[in-house]
């Protein structure tokens, strides 16, 4: 199974209008509901002839596709890996930030960087993280010490909740 190379097709997760953490019961109900929306018997109305028949096909076909890779435990497991993967490869991130752009908060024994995500959520860097970048955070000034060359350094963070990403720039060291 390889997922296609189309940078902006739809995920199996996305033609079934589910998250990817959902359960079989999530994803069976949600197969279950696209099926029937997306069957061409349905959807294809035959007095509008200027309607390409193909479209409401190919997304029939789309939803049988998502149900067959992720009713399986298996091929679930492998596309799973394989998205992940893809997404490693892109590392497209929705937006380029600073430190200076970052909410410092203090966790007991480290600092939490924030940045809001569009969904509600946050990116969050650790001091802790940086740490073992070789990075080290002085909290009272928000400065950067590097034991590694000083050059700019950059850092994709993901949202905790969602799949976007924002990438760190990090050039600023004493």
């Amino acid at each position: 199974m390889i997922i296609s190379s189309k940078i902006f097709q739809k995920t199996h997760y996305e033609v079934l209008s589910i998250k990817e953490d959902a359960s079989y019961e999530e994803i069976r109900v949600s197969y279950k509901s696209a099926i029937l929306n997306s069957h061409p018997d349905k959807v294809y109305n035959k007095s509008d002839s200027s309607r390409n028949y193909q479209e409401p096909k190919q997304e029939f076909l789309d939803v049988q596709k998502a149900w067959e890779v992720l009713s399986d435990v298996k091929l679930k497991a492998i596309y799973d890996k394989e998205l992940q993967a893809s997404r490693e490869i892109l590392e497209l991130p929705a937006n380029e930030i600073e430190l200076g752009d970052m909410t410092l908060e203090n966790d007991g024994d480290s600092q939490q960087l924030l940045y809001e995500c569009r969904c509600g959520d946050y990116f969050l860097i650790t001091s802790l993280d940086l740490k073992e970048m070789g990075i080290l955070l002085d909290a009272v000034t928000l400065q950067l010490h590097s034991s590694i060359n000083s050059a700019p350094i950059s850092v994709l963070i993901p949202c905790s909740s969602c799949s976007l990403r924002v990438r760190l720039i990090i050039d600023h060291f004493s």
